[in-house]
């Protein structure tokens, strides 16, 4: 490694560096809707980033969704920022990736950033994935340090709304994994430093039911009680874990009703399906389908089913098997503890890299906990740990010494 040692060396020097970023973007709400908070973020990213190279600001698409009258309506998304180098002699390209949004909205109660103590930090999106951008552009910057440089073409892409599923990113997404040979998105590492192997897929439904309003004590019988039709569904679609057991349904959000002298002609069920496979998201979402069908054959009432975004599962081949290998042994090679994999239900940007045929590893970011809470923290020395693995896996990718295969790609 002593070819390697003092590109290395310098990220040591930028630990107090990388806390106070931490600290400072933490500080900043980009909850997913916060417009306003994710432009501040993409300003505060933006210098860093163009360090690395020709680097552009991306307008999204609007996210369309189900507003809480049942209506079909859309809404804005923030900027995603894109970088591009290519080294004069590239060989091997190089996708780099993570999302700068977080589960914590602007009237959110956890907003502050603190030290537990002088290893820990905990705040919003200190992990996940703040923390993960600090480690990707000082790992970055390392290499464009070093002179393997010149043998990569390196793409980055950081997304606003990957906490919402990535709809306004997933054409972006597939594009970079289209045109590169490798991804590495900078997703947080398993609590214990592990990678996740292979990932659920997810999908997420809103079912909306009409019924017929009309006055309980009067005229009951002429009503159609959206919320009965409703509650039923739900049970029903509760169940479908018993047929497949690899499939999780989670009944997230419920709407419905008004006064209780009204019969309620309208309800609204917002849920979560994840799979293991694409077979089985398939025959679950079939059987939601139905459900919805089903209720739809009642009297006087009226289903829809709106899939607001889907991500397929990324399953373990042996091109991401080989990548998980290389990163391992690099993680020995530095003194860290052993790393291995586990899979995981939860889902990333990752999952729509693997799914156009790109071999990515998606959880090179920081060791933390306790993400999506109010108690959500970081390991600060995780972050010159992990940009150290990051760039010796990238350096070792572009001098040769490490050699991934190709994968079919779609």
């Amino acid at each position: 490694m002593s070819e390697y040692a003092s590109y290395l060396q310098w990220i040591d020097s930028q630990h107090e560096t990388m806390c106070r970023l931490v600290s400072e973007w933490g500080g900043i709400n980009s909850g997913s809707n916060n417009i306003l908070g994710l432009n501040r973020m993409a300003q505060a990213i933006r210098p860093l980033l163009a360090e690395m190279g020709e680097t552009r600001q991306l307008d999204l698409p609007p996210r369309r969704i189900i507003d809480d009258r049942g209506q079909e309506r859309e809404t804005p998304l923030g900027p995603a920022l894109h970088a591009a180098w290519r080294g004069a002699g590239a060989k091997l390209r190089i996708f780099l990736g993570i999302h700068f949004d977080t589960v914590y909205e602007a009237d959110h109660p956890f907003q502050k950033v603190e030290k537990i103590d002088a290893a820990t930090l905990r705040g919003p999106g200190v992990t996940d994935a703040k923390g993960g951008l600090v480690v990707l552009l000082t790992a970055l910057s390392a290499v464009r340090r070093s002179p393997w440089a010149d043998r990569l073409s390196l793409e980055v892409l950081l997304n606003p709304d990957e906490e919402l599923g990535s709809a306004g990113s997933a054409e972006l997404l597939a594009e970079c994994g289209r045109r590169n040979d490798i991804g590495l998105v900078f997703e947080p590492a398993l609590p214990d430093g592990d990678f996740v192997s292979n990932r659920k897929g997810s999908s997420n439904l809103t079912v909306v039911v009409r019924g017929r309003a009309a006055h309980v004590g009067r005229d009951y019988a002429a009503g159609r009680n959206a919320i009965h039709a409703l509650a039923q569904f739900v049970v029903d679609a509760a169940s479908i874990p018993d047929a497949l057991p690899g499939v999780v349904v989670n009944i997230g959000n419920i709407q419905g009703g008004g006064p209780i002298n009204v019969v309620p002609d309208l309800a609204i069920c917002r849920l979560n399906l994840r799979a293991q496979t694409e077979g089985e998201q398939s025959e679950a979402r079939q059987m939601i389908e139905h459900l919805v069908e089903k209720m739809s054959r009642r009297d006087g009432i009226v289903a829809s089913l709106h899939i607001t975004s889907q991500c397929p599962p990324k399953p373990l081949d042996g091109v991401t098997l080989a990548l998980l290998e290389a990163a391992s042994a690099c993680a020995q090679e530095l003194g860290l503890k052993k790393i291995g994999w586990q899979p995981s239900g939860g889902v990333s940007d990752g999952n729509r890299l693997a799914a156009v045929g790109l071999a990515t590893l998606d959880t090179l970011g920081a060791c933390g906990g306790n993400i999506h809470s109010s108690d959500e923290f970081i390991r600060l020395d995780s972050l010159v740990e992990r940009a150290r693995l990051a760039a010796l896996l990238l350096m070792k990718l572009a001098s040769g010494e490490v050699t991934i295969p190709s994968k079919e790609r779609v």
